[in-house]
């Protein structure tokens, strides 16, 4: 069977592409712009990606091998409602559909237990997480990543596998698509304002999530969010637990995270807690989750208040160790989000000593918002923030600044959410 990814080089589509081939399909895509990602899938064998999305390249990949599923992502048809590669995959009558049902199509051909990671932020590290203490315990373990990993592809699909780790996004309500065996929430916070246009609208899309699970793992902050009424197919965890204060990673997120994947992955394998703990603080990390790229500057995909306020806890923590400063460099992922959350940020880059702000990296946007600048976003933060604060470009003269906090000891914290052309490429561009 051909599977055609449109949008392969995203993170959500990309590593479902990396399964697909592994599970025996025929796989070839296509995205608009090239990015780390395309050269990771090539890397990797999937080589008949074309950049560029269009009719007559797509009816090209047709004719040399006819497409029997074509699978999209939803940024397809939110930036253009009538996208060239959609009208001819309906004019040849071709199969298609978003990733949830050709996820749902492979679990249950591969007859997969899914263990759902979803949540606002933390999803793909908790979801790395879970994978690495299947890795580590020699369980077979199939998995879909949304970001890159040092001991795994960020698909895999093992034959001898009984469950499939899924990080499972919640916009355009797509992990309402899937039934989970069991599902574990990594942190809920009002997001995606275009498709929930309200916190509680977000919130019951959660709580019916949830209600499709057998088995569910969540912060007793989150439950409390939810108001859920607890019952046996819950397990509520907080920082209380026995075991908890015996985790070393750096960062209060990263440890809630890191309870959160090992009372699951002991719930399901009945391993001892102790014995979890023991691998998870040996966990190496996921690429762009305070990533080093080279000594003293860190790249982070935080994106949501809340989530920078987390990076922003970490970044101090290993700067007060170093006896560092920390500046931060900020890219917001969307202008539509920033549309929403801009009074969000007026405190969140407190602690930092000086704060470079660049453009909004776009994607999805409504043509009706107007595009919001840095020196207009700058104007919300507090005084004490907003006097340190320099709108910026990804340009020589943004290159000489970080150059110049290196080469004084400083911290550098990248917050980039974008993919190709983002800061965090520009900065592995420059830097790496």
């Amino acid at each position: 069977m051909h599977i055609f990814f449109s949008g392969i080089g995203g993170t959500g589509i990309g590593p479902l592409a990396l399964l697909a081939k592994q599970a025996g399909y025929d796989v070839s895509g296509s995205d608009k712009q090239d990015s780390q990602y395309i050269e990771y899938l090539k890397n990797h064998g999937i080589t008949d990606i074309h950049i560029g999305q269009t009719e007559a390249a797509l009816s090209t990949v047709h004719q040399a091998k006819p497409i029997d599923w074509y699978v999209y992502s939803s940024a397809l048809v939110k930036e253009n409602p009538h996208p060239p590669e959609m009208a001819f995959i309906v004019s040849q009558g071709i199969k298609h559909s978003k990733r949830d049902e050709f996820l749902n199509y492979i679990l249950e051909q591969k007859q997969l237990k899914l263990i759902a990671i979803a949540g606002t932020h933390g999803k793909s590290t908790t979801t790395a997480m879970v994978v690495w203490l299947f890795k580590e315990l020699g369980i077979p373990i199939s998995y879909s990543v949304g970001a890159k990993i040092e001991f795994g592809d960020m698909g895999q699909y093992d034959p001898a596998s009984t469950y499939f780790v899924y990080e499972c996004d919640e916009f355009d309500r797509n992990f309402l698509a899937f039934h989970p065996y069991m599902s574990i929430i990594s942190g809920i916070a009002w997001d995606h304002h275009e498709v929930f246009p309200t916190a509680e609208n977000y919130n019951q899309a959660f709580r019916d999530f949830l209600s499709q699970s057998e088995l569910k793992t969540i912060l007793t902050e989150d439950s409390q969010t939810l108001s859920i009424k607890n019952d046996e197919s819950y397990s509520i965890v907080d920082e209380s637990d026995d075991g908890y204060s015996e985790l070393t990673l750096s960062g209060t997120v990263n440890r809630h995270d890191a309870w959160l994947a090992i009372d699951a992955v002991s719930q399901l394998t009945k391993e001892p807690l102790n014995r979890l703990i023991t691998i998870m603080n040996e966990f190496p990390g996921l690429s762009r989750r305070m990533e080093e790229l080279i000594p003293n500057l860190y790249t982070d995909y935080a994106h949501t208040p809340e989530k920078i306020t987390g990076a922003m806890g970490t970044a101090q923590e290993i700067a007060k160790e170093n006896g560092q400063n920390v500046v931060v460099v900020y890219e917001p992922l969307t202008n539509r989000r920033m549309h929403y959350t801009r009074d969000q940020h007026m405190d969140i880059f407190t602690g930092a000593s000086a704060l470079y702000w660049v453009p909004s990296y776009l994607a999805r946007e409504d043509p009706q918002q107007p595009i919001l600048t840095p020196s207009e976003l700058i104007e919300s933060l507090n005084p004490t923030i907003r006097n340190m604060a320099k709108p910026m470009e990804l340009n020589g003269d943004l290159k000489v600044a970080i150059q110049s906090h290196l080469d004084n000891g400083d911290m550098i914290l990248a917050l980039s959410g974008g993919g190709g052309n983002s800061l965090d490429e520009w900065l592995r561009g420059e830097f790496v």
